[in-house]
């Protein structure tokens, strides 16, 4: 079971046994009928949603502006928002998911006109001790798998320029997600390996707006995720999946 390489930072707020679940799906990630086949599923939703709730990918003086794609795994919402005009950093921890990532990139360039996207292996803490700055910053189904979710958001919150917009995806802590995403996804239907989630970490939406109260924010919008047989669509159901906007003023 590889945690990472040698040569990968030690991080501080994603716990190594993560690390480790995801790092055993890496080779899989851009199989659509995979592991990540979820993901799949649901990021045109996640990358539409996020897209219409970010700043203009170029900013007044036609320079592309910087977003952070924290926890991006191999790079299905990086690959996207560099598609659609912005200044990609993909960060994860897992450096198995960062070498598939730079392979599927590697193989599958992005088209003529794309902004750059550059993948590398860290934490946020790395990033936060560099003073790094970004404009945007996507944090997909990232933040129910993080040891500290209320630090993890105040350090992103640290590197977002004034006026800036974090997007979260995660899931809510009801008796219904347990029942669908956990239990249902993972042990009846098989959707997703077993143990990729905890359902005590999921994140309920006044505890994410609490969250980002402490981190300087606020909840500008939110909407629910709901899958159906044409495909995952915006909800105003929040019950399990959600994404919510949350900005500096």
């Amino acid at each position: 079971m590889q945690l990472h390489d040698s040569s990968a930072p030690e991080p501080g707020s994603v716990s190594p046994s993560e690390i480790a679940r995801f790092s055993e799906l890496a080779d899989r990630w851009w199989d659509p009928a995979g592991p990540m086949r979820p993901l799949h599923a649901m990021n045109e939703l996640r990358i539409g949603w996020s897209l219409a709730h970010l700043p203009p990918p170029l900013d007044g003086h036609g320079v592309a502006r910087r977003l952070l794609d924290i926890g991006c795994g191999a790079g299905l919402a990086s690959e996207a928002f560099a598609r659609a005009g912005f200044d990609v950093t993909g960060l994860d921890a897992s450096s198995a998911a960062i070498t598939a990532g730079r392979q599927h990139l590697r193989h599958h360039p992005l088209p003529e006109g794309s902004r750059p996207l550059s993948y590398r292996c860290g934490s946020a803490e790395d990033l936060c001790a560099e003073g790094a700055r970004f404009d945007a910053i996507s944090a997909l189904e990232v933040i129910e798998h993080v040891t500290d979710p209320a630090a993890f958001l105040q350090m992103l919150a640290t590197m977002l320029n004034p006026g800036g917009t974090i997007i979260v995806s995660t899931m809510n802590r009801t008796l219904r997600s347990l029942a669908m995403a956990k239990i249902g996804a993972e042990y009846v239907l098989r959707l997703l390996p077993v143990g990729t989630h905890e359902w005590r970490k999921f994140i309920t939406p006044s505890e994410l707006g609490g969250y980002a109260v402490q981190a300087g924010l606020r909840v500008a919008d939110i909407a629910g995720m709901v899958p159906g047989l044409g495909g995952w669509r915006e909800s105003r159901d929040l019950g399990v999946n959600y994404i919510a906007q949350l900005v500096r003023d």
